[in-house]
């Protein structure tokens, strides 16, 4: 296919013939959607993203709690931090740690704020990440929380996709760009290295190694005091991973746990939980269980399991958080959010149901930190509340209770009186029941006629749970729109199986539900064709690409975000390689047997007739590659299909760098969908 390829060109990233192509097409594009709508939106979408009512995400380092704040001031951001005390104030009196305009400014680069890696318990030492243009790829540099500054001299890495994890103040694991063979197929660190403070990186010993065609390596050092180890692994795939631990002599011993296995060691506990059925002897445990274990006891080879959690076909493990004595289960129960409690306080463990909003989407997240040897917040945790009309809750919660303290609320972005949320049902082609939900409009009726926007990922067990949005409260429902998120296989909502039935050899199920549910809302005259857009981004932009071309005549709009759509060469491309256990190797004869029926550059047609599409992706997206988009538009160009085209020369994978550029990038989103859906 690559000889054949007219558009092969399109792929060279930074290529001055390939750049002029993309600055033709934003232009063509801008002009036809920048119309009288666009600023309205665009004022709207920037009004939500610099909001100052905004309920800044926080990350507990010791005695701090710091978070990353963008607004019109600071576009790319203040990495600033506050004591959970000031932090519960109307009006927290922030202190700013580090000034990314003011870095960006300073150093003539256009940095993006990639996280810090501090090493505990004092958290004085950082690796701070920065990332050219919201590139994946970025430096690291150390940096001092008390002086406010970057080390002179100390650790710092070039620009690569890096991982370093601290072994003590003056060593660190490193897996970098070491040069040739240094790096997996799929661009990840294949090699770790110990770094001694004071040497050359060029003198970092190695310490573990993977295989070129695994996706990455990694390493995990646990300081908890008493239950010291640390963990390297090598993930196999996007879902399987071997680890190994490091002895006192020096030496590593494999884990002897499944490859699929997710595992967290908690003092002195082991918290295991499956992606497929496990048997342990006699007993067999279903996939998406959370069991729990001895640690010592289980590295002695004893296999005395407690079961925590055991789905059903409704019920299915979203995720837990563990305070100092409980682990806090996070269930999603038909795409609503549950919480209960296991505590191992007494010598007896209890089990309880927390009372909490429902339904809608909770998230949890502890506050212990195992490094200290006094924590005062060791039983507290986070809860997040949001549904797709309720403005977003962060309550301050005890283990041990229903107890919750609001911390912060954010105001109506919208006005939601008078709007409803519907869950409904499609069939899908094998007779599947695949969940979606409506948000309805005020006054909006089933008469055919509503301008809808259907949205779906349906990949790598990613849920696509209730959320509160101003920006589309504002740009879509707020102006008569209805919006529909779909539960497609491939998502994680129900578990494991949900996803593992819609990979590989039958990814085309992900797509025969996403119809399911556009014939579904055309059925109940929610929606008709003319009025039917659909939208999404990765994965999902490999989704409505497909299914925009499987059945044309039920849409006629598709917004293609930073899309995967060339599947022949996808491994082939960046991170391209690491998602094969996701969609298969176009290389196997047998697996492009069933990649090619659905792989939108492949099958898209002239003379198809082929609803307007619009293309957005980011020249710095160094996760999928701009190039996929570029071909699909190129290609479909030549056939005469509608379409528009639109890249954004920063912003990685996420298709803008701050707030200026994501108001901007939505607009003219929303701007196509109304010209193209509106009444």
């Amino acid at each position: 296919m690559a000889q054949e390829d007219p558009n092969l060109w399109l792929e060279d990233v930074q290529g001055e013939r390939a750049l002029a192509w993309v600055r033709e097409h934003n232009t063509v594009s801008e002009r036809a959607l920048k119309g009288p709508a666009y600023e309205g939106l665009r004022a709207d979408l920037l009004k939500v993203l610099n909001a100052r009512d905004r309920i800044p995400g926080v990350s507990r380092l010791g005695p701090w709690f710091y978070n990353l704040w963008q607004d019109e001031q600071h576009k790319r951001g203040l990495w600033r931090r506050a004591t959970l005390a000031e932090y519960a104030k109307p009006e927290p009196a922030w202190e700013t740690v580090l000034d990314l305009d003011a870095l960006g400014a300073a150093e003539n680069e256009s940095w993006v704020f990639h996280g810090a890696s501090c090493l505990g318990p004092t958290y004085k030492r950082c690796l701070v990440y920065l990332s050219r243009g919201g590139s994946d790829a970025h430096v690291a540099r150390e940096f001092d929380t008390e002086a406010k500054a970057f080390v002179a001299g100390g650790f710092a890495l070039p620009e690569a996709k890096s991982r370093a994890e601290w072994r003590d103040a003056d060593h660190l694991y490193v897996g970098t760009d070491f040069g040739p063979g240094s790096l997996t197929d799929s661009g990840y660190p294949r090699v770790v290295k110990l770094w001694t403070r004071g040497t050359p990186l060029a003198e970092a010993k190695t310490v573990f190694e993977g295989e070129a065609k695994d996706v990455s390596v990694s390493v995990q050092v646990d300081r908890t005091p008493g239950f010291e180890h640390t963990i390297f692994s090598r993930a196999l795939d996007f879902y399987r991973q071997t680890r190994f631990l490091l002895g006192a002599d020096g030496k590593l011993s494999a884990l002897d746990l499944p490859d699929d296995l997710q595992e967290q060691f908690w003092n002195g506990r082991l918290l295991l939980h499956p992606r497929s059925d496990w048997s342990v002897g006699k007993q067999r445990y279903a996939a998406g269980s959370l069991l729990l274990a001895d640690a010592a006891a289980w590295l002695r080879g004893e296999r005395k399991l407690t079961i925590l959690f055991k789905p059903t076909k409704t019920r299915s493990l979203a995720g837990w958080t563990v305070t100092h004595e409980q682990v806090i289960l996070n269930i999603s129960e038909n795409v609503a959010s549950r919480l209960e409690e296991w505590s191992f306080a007494a010598v007896k463990p209890t089990h309880r149901k927390i009372e909490a909003p429902f339904p809608g989407t909770l998230s949890v997240a502890g506050l212990y930190d195992s490094e200290l040897a006094k924590d005062e917040l060791a039983d507290r945790y986070w809860v997040h509340y949001a549904d797709f009309l309720t403005p977003d809750t962060l309550y301050l919660a005890k283990a041990g209770t229903d107890a919750r303290e609001p911390y912060k609320s954010r105001q109506p972005q919208f006005d939601a009186t008078g709007m409803k949320v519907q869950q409904l049902f499609a069939a899908s082609k094998d007779g599947t029941r695949v969940p979606y939900f409506v948000i309805w409009p005020k006054g909006a009726r089933a008469d055919g006629a509503n301008p809808t926007l259907l949205y779906g990922y349906g990949g790598f067990e990613v849920s696509m749970a209730p959320a509160y949005s101003g920006g589309r409260g504002l740009a879509w429902y707020g102006r008569g729109g209805v919006l529909v998120i779909a539960n497609i296989r491939g998502g994680g909502e129900f578990g494991p199986g949900w996803h593992q039935a819609a990979v590989k050899a039958h990814k085309q199920r992900s797509y025969d539900d996403f119809i399911a549910v556009a014939q579904d809302l055309i059925k109940r005259r929610i929606s008709s064709p003319k009025h039917l857009g659909i939208m999404g981004g990765s994965n999902g932009g490999l989704l409505v690409g497909a299914t925009m071309l499987q059945r044309p005549e039920l849409f006629n709009a598709v917004v293609c975000q930073v899309p995967l759509l060339d599947m022949k060469r996808y491994h082939k491309l960046l991170a391209g390689a690491s998602w094969m256990a996701e969609y298969g190797d176009p290389d196997v004869p047998a697996e492009w047997a069933w990649i090619s029926k659905y792989s939108p550059y492949q099958n898209v047609k002239p003379g198809m007739k082929t609803p307007k599409v619009l293309f957005t992706t980011s020249t710095r997206d160094d996760r999928v590659h701009p190039g996929h988009a570029r071909k699909m538009a190129a290609l479909m160009e030549s056939q005469g299909h509608p379409l528009l085209y639109w890249e954004n020369i920063e912003g990685g994978h996420g298709g803008a760098a701050d707030n200026e550029q994501r108001a901007t990038m939505q607009a003219l989103e929303y701007s196509f969908l109304w010209q193209q859906l509106g009444r």
